[in-house]
């Protein structure tokens, strides 16, 4: 890299002002370049196309200067040059002061987030001293409140070199104020001018909006998508190696044709950026829009360098007025391409005037159906209006979809797969989101990983307790079952983050929870037939809980674990809580109860048994539970169609 393209830094300035107030001709007067390069332009005196031209500063450093045109019909060129800029010189005559467009062009820079410039009073020359003070109070006036309030106001005069010294001057400290722009991320050059080269093919200029572009890279055009190589790149005629992010670049692109390219096209990195026709924003109606705009009210979107019918949708509420801020959609009526936080204007279709404008926030929306998808574009349009850094975003993005393949991740960032995986991986260290490596790389929200885990513990402990004996559930039954959403590679991965995190165990082919022990059957079977000879000792005067559990000489947790299974086996039951009553001590007291049948009183089975009220009395109310019988007043009938096969079988 050598000559000015070596001393360039990333930043544009760009120009602004009302028609015929000498914006192109002050262009030429402090960097000597002429930017109406059209005979049309020339012949008619006023700019047309978009001009551009380095500016050399004093200690040897290079910025770019887009001139744009000021008349109210080229307002379409304005945005596209003011779009890629990073502060402004606005331009005003001082024979006329501020004009229309000189309020338009303010604006719709406002809009595009510019925030910071200086103002050239022009033709200072041909008006006297006191004039030209009274002209630049009233513009120190109308900046009030805006961005360039308290910046420096310059009069010039392009003919007589008045000033022109000091303008440069302030355009320095200017320079020194702005930030020049990252040159992280995958390129993306808004298209402005295309021309065919005679032996080279197709060039296209633009102002790259992010990135690195180099000579060899390959390349998409967008929204068409068709492929292409960088043959070579070129700042402000020198040919170089790489261009960045903040440079006027000029690209000769291989492997398509000039007449495949338009205005509006981006030249980006291949297989990161894609078409869309809906985006999510901030929208914010200006003051001077007059009345409000209605929901899906038909505009004119301009962003980066086009120009195309859309719809407004607003999501909070079916207008917006003047002055307002609100999350929207943009639903354009063709393919469009636009870059994460880029800036955006809208005006209204007819009469065309600036009316709104905005940030994209998300830029592959969905048109919502019904309230809670709506509520869910407002709820992400919030989180991401607040956030900067790139892991920001992807965590934001986490939360809105739950479950995010890396593709899809990657392609909302619009950054490279690898990349993102590393912002997951952040992520994931500090414990904010969980990566699966799957079938399909995956992330999962904080929110979506702790629901998932909440239904595999819920599904363990019911399979702990119906195979008390197994060491655990099979991983393919749990995958099946709970985690369906997930393919079998991802389920895995999830089982193995909760391992990794202590809430299970994987051994030997089995997933368990992490407090199951595997009951040992011999031991049960063993334990399980003394309880049942205590109960058959204690026959119809069962045993209370706590009698049991001194009996067979367990604590409290391994009896309540022993209880669990007995249970569950169909060898006892609770009463009353508080009493263990064996199947088989049941099964006796009902074939008592067959011989009474209707005439069942607690006093007769008190006599029968040879036990007392104090147990008779729970057991028959057990057995009413159960359904073997009903209450009728004082006594009791015997359901016999209700008893189990065994007890109304003839005895032998």
């Amino acid at each position: 890299m050598s000559g000015l393209a070596n001393r360039e830094i990333s930043l544009v300035l760009g120009t602004a002002g009302h028609i015929d107030h000498g914006k192109t001709t002050l262009v030429k007067a402090i960097t000597g370049v002429d930017c109406d390069r059209l005979s049309e332009e020339k012949k008619r005196g006023i700019t047309i196309e978009l001009g551009f031209a380095p500016l050399t500063m004093e200690d040897g450093r290079v910025v770019s200067i887009v001139d744009v045109p000021g008349h109210e019909r080229f307002i379409r060129q304005m945005v596209a040059g003011a779009s890629g800029i990073d502060a402004v010189m606005l331009v005003i005559a001082a024979d006329e002061g501020v004009m229309p467009q000189t309020r338009e062009h303010l604006e719709i820079l406002k809009l595009l987030g510019v925030k910071d410039g200086i103002v050239a009073v022009t033709k200072s020359d041909i008006v006297d001293d006191e004039f030209l003070e009274l002209v630049i109070e009233d513009v120190s006036d109308f900046l009030h409140g805006t961005f360039l309030e308290g910046k420096a106001i310059v009069p010039v005069s392009s003919y007589t070199g008045k000033n022109i010294p000091l303008l440069r001057e302030e355009l320095a400290k200017l320079v020194d104020r702005i930030r020049p722009r990252p040159r992280k991320g995958p390129y993306f050059l808004p298209i402005d001018r295309v021309f065919p080269v005679a032996g080279f093919g197709a060039v296209v200029t633009g102002t790259a909006y992010r990135g690195e572009i180099s000579s060899g890279q390959e390349g998409t055009v967008l929204p068409a998508g068709k492929e292409c190589r960088i043959r070579s790149v070129q700042v402000h005629g020198t040919g170089v190696q790489t261009a960045w992010a903040g440079q006027r670049v000029a690209v000769n692109v291989a492997g398509i044709s000039s007449e495949d390219l338009s205005r509006g096209d981006v030249l980006c990195a291949r297989g990161v950026y894609a078409r869309t026709r809906c985006f999510e924003c901030e929208l914010h109606l200006v003051e001077s829009a007059g009345e409000p705009v209605q929901h899906w009210q038909r505009v004119r979107l301009h962003i980066g360098t086009s120009d195309v019918v859309a719809r407004i949708s607003l999501l909070e509420s079916p207008v917006l007025q003047p002055g307002e801020t609100a999350a929207a959609q943009v639903v354009v009526e063709e393919d469009i391409v636009c870059l994460v936080e880029q800036r955006f204007v809208l005006r209204r279709y007819s009469p065309l005037e600036t009316i709104a404008g905005g940030r994209v926030l998300f830029p592959y929306a969905v048109k919502p159906r019904g309230k809670s998808a709506r509520q869910v574009c407002i709820k992400r349009i919030m989180a991401l209006s607040s956030l900067s850094s790139q892991e920001e975003r992807l965590l934001a993005l986490i939360r809105s979809f739950a479950r995010l393949e890396l593709p899809d991740a990657a392609r909302f960032l619009q950054e490279t797969p690898a990349e993102t995986l590393r912002f997951g991986e952040r992520l994931q260290k500090n414990g904010d989101a969980v990566f699966l490596q799957g079938e399909k790389k995956l992330f999962l929200s904080r929110e979506r990983f702790s629901k998932e885990t909440l239904a595999v513990e819920e599904f363990l402990r019911s399979y702990h307790s119906s195979h008390q004996s197994r060491k655990g559930a099979p991983p393919d039954q749990i995958a099946l079952q709970v985690l369906k959403d997930l393919d079998p590679r991802a389920s895995k991965a999830f089982l193995e983050v909760l391992a990794e995190n202590g809430t299970v165990v994987m051994d030997e082919g089995t997933v368990r929870m992490t407090d199951f022990t595997p009951r040992d059957d011999k031991a049960f079977e063993k334990k399980s037939q003394a309880l049942l000879d205590f109960c058959r000792k204690r026959d119809f005067q069962p045993p209370l809980l706590s009698e049991a559990m001194d009996a067979a000489g367990l604590d409290e947790k391994a009896f309540s674990l022993l209880i669990k299974g007995m249970r569950e086996a169909g060898l006892v039951s609770i009463v009353s809580d508080e009493f263990l009553f064996s199947s088989e001590i049941e099964e006796k007291l009902l074939k008592i109860l067959l011989q009474e049948k209707d005439d069942i009183t607690i006093a007769k089975v008190r006599d029968i048994t040879g036990s007392s009220r104090k147990f008779i009395l729970p057991l028959l109310e057990y057995l009413d539970a159960r359904g073997y019988t009903r209450r009728a007043g004082d006594r009791r009938v015997l359901l016999a169609s209700k008893l189990p096969p065994s007890i109304t079988a003839p005895q032998p």
